[in-house]
């Protein structure tokens, strides 16, 4: 959202004291918070080994949780399986084979409808209206596209379905210099479309410039928690990790 306009106080997503992990009895979140309002660009950063990803893949059902709880809209959604949180309006775009690359654009955009295809034509516009240049090439196979251009199909596939909350996997991963500022306005565009979004990123300052508030995650664990311009401005967090995390944003 502008840094002009209001947000709401409505939690959407919480994560309270959240300890998860892929192996049994080997913990990557170690008592993990976060909260996410209505119309908020979340932005989560940390050294790599963190657990930022498996952040994202607790809130998506991706990943045992072994303690606390995760809720959306005041419910505990702990336990539900991905297409039960795609119903009810959280997607999810992981970092990499995030597109079906044998099949064309609009292909890839009609499975993000697979559970309520009659809206397509009213999402494809939506869609269009934030990657405009995607609907003039729906039938390019989208194993023929760029890094930036398949990142593009996989955001806009996940917002198919209208999602109230997006969970972004490091979308800038990989990319140009000059496609890394592309997807940065594109995440922008999509939360000021009303979009709640919470996105890990590498790219620690870029991401700090645009969001409402960051987390610093470490160990596990939510270190540091602010807007995203007291982050930037904060000696403990320049100090201890965006020297070393990302790349200066022009």
């Amino acid at each position: 959202m502008s840094v002009d306009t209001p947000l709401s106080d409505r939690v959407v997503v919480e994560l309270k004291d959240v300890h998860a992990g892929y192996l049994p009895g080997v913990n990557i979140l170690n008592g993990a918070n976060l909260v996410a309002r209505q119309g908020e660009l979340i932005g989560i950063i940390g050294p790599n080994g963190a657990g930022k990803s498996t952040l994202l893949k607790a809130m998506f059902g991706l990943v045992n949780v072994r303690s606390g709880d995760v809720t959306l809209n005041g419910e505990s959604i702990v336990g539900l399986k991905a297409d039960k949180l795609v119903r009810r309006g959280v997607a999810f775009v992981p970092q990499t084979n995030n597109v079906f690359p044998s099949l064309s654009i609009e292909e890839n955009l009609q499975m993000g409808l697979y559970q309520n295809p009659k809206i397509y034509a009213e999402r494809l516009e939506f869609v269009c209206g934030i990657f405009a240049e995607l609907g003039k090439r729906l039938k390019q196979r989208a194993g023929s596209l760029s890094g930036g251009e398949r990142q593009m199909v996989a955001m806009s596939r996940a917002l198919m379905m209208d999602p109230s909350v997006l969970l972004l996997d490091e979308p800038s991963a990989g990319l140009s210099p000059v496609r890394q500022d592309d997807a940065f306005i594109r995440v922008s565009d999509i939360n000021k479309a009303g979009v709640t979004t919470i996105m890990v990123e590498q790219n620690a300052r870029r991401c700090l410039q645009i969001c409402d508030r960051g987390y610093v995650l470490d160990q596990g664990k939510d270190a540091y928690e602010g807007t995203g311009r007291d982050l930037l401005n904060d000696p403990k967090v320049i100090g201890l990790y965006l020297g070393t995390l990302g790349t200066d944003a022009a």
